[in-house]
């Protein structure tokens, strides 16, 4: 497998790098973060000028159906950068989840306007009762009076403030893990029986809490088709699974630069202190666990493009699991060759680290996918 960037990869990778360089500088994303905004309407704006919010759209909808592996640099200049964008949300999730669960007319009348980045979404399917099992929804779905309304709460909803509607999965039938009994719909942000609490995470990205009070809801598809949602979910899962790894190994990236330049620059009894041989056996340690954390993040991308793969699901938990060890690895060296500027707020290198820590709680943490690994492998 080639995983060189063809020419419009690079082309398309740097251009991105350098709208990310002058908007999510470091002291211009804590001013952004400072005053209460979800994400930043200008950026928003250059990213769909870039084709970057059609890029994972199929084509007939006004996109240029790209898959996980066009999305890898992507998400890793986003992860480099500490974007507070809501691309994830609603490019990589709502997104997938559209392209995989609506149907033809469905598509047709939200995706061109997902494409052009003027349709904000959010994926509203975690639920605090979850604990990382992905097909865990209690939220109800019922037909009341000719339309069907939602019942339930929904957690972790990335991006929640910033979408005008919400794609939702909810239960017809069945218990809470079971595999069939699913269905999805759109939700209106605004509509009555919609309640959202808003708050920021860790890494000053935000998130809400849902709760959804007999809301009016929108189908997808047939939503006795539950075969359809659940294909739809677990794509959703598998390409967020990707992005996030990518995203990782961005932020894990950023840290191993800011941890590399303070070596070469900063002086202590006279010498620099990249000089110290323990040092650089730590730096050397690092570099290998960043180098493992792009290998598994390529992995994951190439795994979500080929859901029916023989070993698919295998290296998606493989890739959550190692790159979440491994970009922490990273950031914590980091972190600890700055000495105690790498703890202070002012400094970008602990950001790097909650933007991982983050991460690695999405779509189940590494004990998580450990321990659906060694379900599978016995």
């Amino acid at each position: 497998m080639n995983f060189e960037l063809n020419e419009d990869q690079s082309a398309l990778a740097q251009s991105l790098s350098r709208l990310l360089a002058d908007r999510y500088a470091f002291e211009k994303r804590r001013t952004l973060a400072a005053s209460g905004a979800a994400h930043d309407e200008k950026t928003w704006a250059g990213l769909a000028e870039l084709g970057l919010t059609a890029l994972p759209v199929p084509e007939a909808h006004g996109g240029f159906g790209g898959g996980a592996r066009d999305l890898l640099p992507v998400m890793q200049a986003f992860g480099r950068s500490l974007s507070m964008e809501p691309y994830l949300a609603s490019t990589v999730l709502a997104g997938t989840a559209l392209r995989l669960g609506a149907d033809e007319a469905t598509q047709a009348r939200l995706l061109p306007g997902l494409a052009s980045g003027e349709r904000v979404l959010a994926w509203a399917h975690d639920e605090p009762a979850g604990r990382h099992a992905p097909l865990w929804v209690t939220t109800r779905a019922e037909r009341r009076d000719g339309r069907w309304v939602l019942d339930g709460t929904k957690s972790n909803v990335l991006a929640a403030g910033a979408a005008g509607q919400f794609v939702v999965s909810a239960r017809i039938a069945g218990a809470p893990a079971d595999a069939d009994g699913c269905a999805l719909f759109l939700v209106d942000a605004g509509s009555a029986g919609v309640a959202l609490r808003e708050f920021r995470l860790v890494d000053e990205t935000t998130a809400g809490e849902l709760t959804l009070n007999a809301a009016v809801a929108e189908p997808l598809a047939d939503p006795h088709d539950g075969a359809q949602a659940r294909r739809a979910i677990e794509g959703a899962t598998a390409a967020g699974i990707a992005a996030v790894c990518a995203d990782m190994t961005g932020a894990a990236e950023a840290a191993f630069e800011l941890a590399m330049e303070y070596l070469r620059t900063r002086k202590q009894f006279g010498r620099l202190i990249g000089e110290n041989q323990a040092l650089r056996h730590r730096a050397a340690e690092m570099l290998v666990a960043l180098e493992m954390a792009r290998s598994m993040a390529m992995a994951a991308a190439v795994a979500a493009d080929d859901p029916q793969g023989e070993d698919s699901l295998l290296d998606l938990h493989r890739a959550k699991l190692s790159v979440g060890r491994n970009a922490r690895l990273v950031a914590h060296g980091a972190i600890q060759l700055h000495g105690g500027i790498g703890m202070t707020e002012e400094y970008a290198v602990g950001h790097c680290l909650r933007r991982i820590h983050v991460l690695d709680q999405l779509f189940g943490d590494a004990d998580a996918h450990a321990a659906r690994l060694a379900a599978a492998l016995n």
